[in-house]
Formats: structure tokens, C-alpha cells, sequence
């Protein structure tokens, strides 16, 4: 199988060399690994450091450049697609900034052949988060993970935000994010979850530690961390008008 990471950059030039010299040397069994970097128009060089990763790695790695910064959610939409198209069987979400230990994916490989999504969680027995973790970050990670999404979204998982994850294929082709989700801030990570679930997908959920980073600067500032949390809750509000949540989604494709 091949198994795709799609990285979301903006300004890594710090790490993302790290990440992807860490990913390519997994052996995971019957899996092909592949890194697919999509770039928002960093100013750092980050995109000419994944270039010259894909010069020594002829087919394993690859740059997907965008004119500015348009949000998470757009990156992975764009990212997803291309992997599909690509001819991905799995579909690994993770950060450039090194927080996410790429040897869990060994892990979470195991853990796919009888899922449709695996999410890594931090709340987990055996996870955890660095204690640098700043306090806003904390506030929207809790609201999102105890409350909204298993109060308000009636999702059955314990890391809803974690933006470390593995796909089948055949999951987000059944999802269809860029036509089902609507956030493209973090909220893309709740929707995304929130949708696998309702939708049938099989979500399993293994323990991961969380690393601050130790080059770079987070994107989740105080001003992020308010507009994620009026992200998730917005996810509540459309769900519940049927136009436009998941029952006009389902509608829309009986129509189709």
C-alpha cells in the first residue's frame, strides 16, 4: 500500500527538512511511504528545502505550492486530493513542526487494517501533552474534546482536534471534504472526525505524547485560539439547520 503524509506548511524551514527525513526511513510493513508538503507561499525557504528533499527522493517526495496562505482546512483539502489522485491508499494528517512523532505511525498502521480512521489521541491512557503547552491552546483542546464534540456532536472519541491521523481512502472519498466541511480553521479537524463518525467510518484511537515545538512559532496564538473555539461551535449551528448540516449533505448526495 502506499501511504501518503500530508504536511501543511508556513514558515518551517526549521523542522520540515527533520520531519521528512524521519519519515522516509520507516519500514512499515507492506507500506510504501510517501510525503506530499503543501506549502502556503512561506517566506522562509521552507519550500526550496522540500525541493531539494525531493531531488534526493525522485518520487517520494513532493511539493505542492500555493500562491498565499488560505487556511488549514484548504491545505489538507488540497493535499487530500492530490494523494488520492496520486494513487494513495492511506492518508496520513500530521504537523511540520516535529510534535508529532512520525514512529507512531507504525502504530497507527497496525491499527488501520480494521479501521477506517485512526486517530493519534493525547487523552488517552499512555498519551499526554508537554507541559509547555500555553494555556489557550489547553482552553480550546478541553472545550472542543469535553464538551462540543461529545456533548453537542454526539462523537464517541476522546481527541477530536488531534491533528494527527491516518485515512483510508475509501473514508475521505466518503466524506468528500472539499464539498461536506466547511471550517478551515482547527475546527477542520473536529468537523472531519465528527463527519467519520456519523457516517459510519470505523475510528479507532491510539495514545500519542504531544511535543511543543522547539523551532519555529506556533500558528495557534491567542487571537487563533478564540477563533478555533468560535469555529467549533459554529459546526453545532450549521449541523443543526438541515440545509445545510450533515442531513442536507446526506440529501444532496441521494439527489446526485
Amino acid at each position: 500500500m502506499i501511504l501518503v503524509a500530508v504536511v501543511p506548511t508556513y514558515n518551517e524551514a526549521g523542522s520540515v527538512q527533520q520531519l521528512i527525513e524521519a519519515l522516509l526511513p520507516l519500514r512499515l510493513p507492506d507500506v510504501e511511504m510517501r510525503v506530499l508538503v503543501v506549502d502556503d507561499a512561506s517566506s522562509d525557504g521552507t519550500a526550496q528545502l522540500v525541493e531539494a528533499c525531493a531531488q534526493r527522493a525522485p518520487g517520494r517526495v513532493e511539493l505542492l505550492r500555493r500562491d498565499a496562505k488560505r487556511g488549514l482546512g484548504s491545505a489538507y483539502v488540497a493535499g487530500f486530493s492530490r494523494a488520492l489522485a496520486g494513487g494513495a491508499d492511506l492518508i496520513a494528517q500530521m504537523d511540520a513542526d516535529l510534535s508529532h512523532d512520525p514512529a507512531a505511525l507504525a502504530a497507527m498502521t497496525e491499527a488501520i487494517r480494521d479501521a477506517d480512521l485512526v486517530l493519534a489521541s493525547r487523552y488517552l491512557p499512555g498519551g499526554g501533552v508537554d507541559t509547555e503547552w500555553g494555556w489557550h491552546r489547553k482552553l480550546v483542546s478541553g472545550l472542543a474534546n469535553g464538551f462540543v464534540v461529545p456533548r453537542l456532536l454526539s462523537c464517541p472519541v476522546t481527541d477530536a482536534t488531534s491533528g494527527y491521523r491516518l485515512w483510508r481512502r475509501d473514508a475521505l472519498a466518503r466524506i468528500a471534504p472539499s464539498i461536506s466541511v466547511r471550517s478551515n480553521g482547527y475546527g477542520f479537524q473536529v468537523e472531519m472526525a465528527c463527519l467519520a463518525h456519523h457516517l459510519g467510518c470505523r475510528i479507532k484511537e491510539v495514545p500519542i505524547y504531544f511535543r511543543e515545538r522547539t523551532t519555529g512559532r506556533s500558528k495557534m496564538n491567542v487571537r487563533e485560539a478564540f477563533g478555533a473555539v468560535r469555529d467549533i461551535l459554529a459546526i453545532r449551528h450549521r449541523w443543526a439547520a438541515p440545509a445545510v448540516g450533515l442531513a442536507g449533505r446526506n440529501e444532496r448526495q441521494r439527489r446526485t
